[in-house]
């Protein structure tokens, strides 16, 4: 029987990142979790172990931290047995854009956007030339919503959406699924980041539900899974109207509405 793939998970400890582990973990995949919280971790990877049997590997690193982000890229570039990442690290903050530090933008920006794309750039040459395997970018239908207000947060979201559909476009005929998932209000720790009180909100999806939908979308290898949003047509005419401005934008004239009548 041949032994299915290690299933890489950043953001583990908690929330989203812990309910992917428990998913996989009872898919029979061995897991290697990245968080910096080790002893969420451990926790987390003592009883998936008792109640799987699955191997659970512990990276305890800081994705915002060059240094040690390093050594989980290395980590996606050399072990063959990872073929699956899960891109899910990530953070908010409280407040508007003129609300926060510089210094606190900068970090939220590493963490979202820096750190993803180089994971995946680590591991994406090596499943590439293998045929097979799978890029998972955690996003937020927030990246779709400038109107939600969260400026710097849902602009790194656009970005691991876009980075996704790419990848998955150029990715996939060499045999790499990318997917794109979109959770909207997540009952997880980052509402405390933002200085929010989950309880007070309408509309909270549970962690489980939400893994399980995303996985159900894995499953289906959907390109973007949106679980929150039940008319998916919406998001197919989306898309559609994305698609049938790109003959339109390819002109060496400016649009007659740009040029002064003469």
């Amino acid at each position: 029987m041949t032994a299915k793939p290690s299933v890489l998970i950043t953001g583990a400890s908690t929330g989203i990142g812990a309910g992917y582990a428990d998913r996989f973990a009872r898919r029979g995949h061995d897991l290697v979790l990245v968080a910096r919280n080790a002893a969420r971790m451990e926790a987390l990877a003592e009883r998936l172990r008792s109640e799987t049997g699955v191997t659970v590997d512990i990276m305890t690193a800081d994705l915002a931290d060059p240094t040690e982000r390093a050594v989980v890229e290395t980590r996606l570039r050399d072990d063959a047995q990872i073929e699956i990442l899960i891109n899910n690290a990530g953070t908010t903050l409280a407040g508007t854009f003129l609300d926060q530090s510089t210094d606190d933008v900068e970090r939220l920006v590493t963490l979202n956007t820096t750190a993803l794309v180089r994971l995946a750039h680590a591991i994406a040459p090596r499943l590439a030339q293998s045929g097979k395997g799978a890029i998972v970018n955690i996003g937020s239908v927030v990246g779709l919503a400038p109107e939600f207000g969260m400026a710097v947060y849902g602009a790194t979201k656009a970005f691991a959406l876009y980075l996704s559909q790419a990848l998955n476009l150029q990715l996939g005929p060499q045999g790499v699924y990318v997917q794109a998932v979109l959770p909207a209000t997540t009952r997880t720790e980052i509402w405390d980041h933002a200085g929010v009180d989950v309880d007070t909100l309408s509309g909270v999806m549970e962690v489980n539900d939400l893994v399980d939908a995303a996985l159900a979308g894995f499953d289906r290898r959907e390109a973007v899974t949106i679980p929150p949003l039940h008319e998916v047509g919406k998001w197919d005419a989306y898309d559609a109207a994305r698609q049938a401005m790109l003959p339109g934008i390819s002109q060496s004239q400016p649009a007659a509405r740009y040029i002064a009548d003469a």
